[in-house]
């Protein structure tokens, strides 16, 4: 772990009030912090109770909005601009893993990603090319940057779900379908799920299908 700063973000669980056994550490989307969402942790530990969750502000006060962070500017939103502040921020997300994984004694495959929107795109790009395998990306509303490059740069290939509003004005829909077939050609298992009518955001039935698929990939030994 590098010596670099470590991220600030506020922190939930676990709800069982024992020492944490696992980790979903939350990504947020730009001109947001981590308050916003955190707020899903009380509904994920029903079926998670000995998870503890984290979830950072991103490093940059947010250049698009008078409050808030952002993980990467979107001034410029070229695929290459894009590409190039998601490898930036990378190692910054990188070391807020290895320092939380190293305070809590615990491995890799503890842990699961969980991204709205530009934390998203930021929890495909690291979980990919983390030193060791974690249990599972969650992501919604966002996009596989660099998809062209994931099949030379993967070093694990953990388990995806995606879920996309189909109304989304924000990240367009079809970034849904365009991010499964680039990780299905990685060799990536990957499921998705539309959800019809919904828009920039998160409903209830994303967060039971994320629940569950948390539940599965963070199971608990005796």
């Amino acid at each position: 772990m590098s010596n670099e700063t470590i991220l600030q973000g506020p922190t939930f669980g676990p709800a069982n009030g024992e020492n944490a056994k696992k980790l979903v550490i939350l990504l947020h989307g730009l001109g947001a912090n981590g308050a916003d969402l955190i707020g899903l942790a009380p509904f994920l530990s029903d079926v998670l109770p000995e998870v503890e969750f984290l979830a950072p502000n991103a490093p940059q006060a947010c250049d698009m909005a008078p409050v808030g962070y952002q993980w990467f500017s979107l001034q410029d939103r070229s695929p290459a601009a894009i590409e190039a502040g998601v490898r930036a921020a990378a190692p910054l997300v990188i070391n807020y893993i290895e320092h939380h994984l190293e305070k809590r004694s615990l491995k890799y495959s503890d842990i699961a990603l969980l991204g709205f929107s530009q934390g998203c795109m930021m929890s495909l790009f690291v979980g990919f090319r983390l030193q060791n395998k974690i249990a599972a990306i969650l992501g919604y509303s966002g996009a596989l940057v660099a998809s062209e490059k994931l099949v030379s740069e993967a070093t694990n290939r953990p388990p995806v779900l995606l879920i996309h509003g189909e109304s989304d004005p924000v990240v367009p829909f079809d970034r849904l379908e365009e991010a499964r077939k680039g990780l299905e050609s990685a060799g990536i298992d990957v499921q998705t799920l539309s959800r019809p009518g919904l828009g920039h955001g998160i409903d209830e039935e994303g967060i039971r299908a994320g629940a569950e698929l948390l539940k599965t990939a963070l199971v608990v030994s005796d």
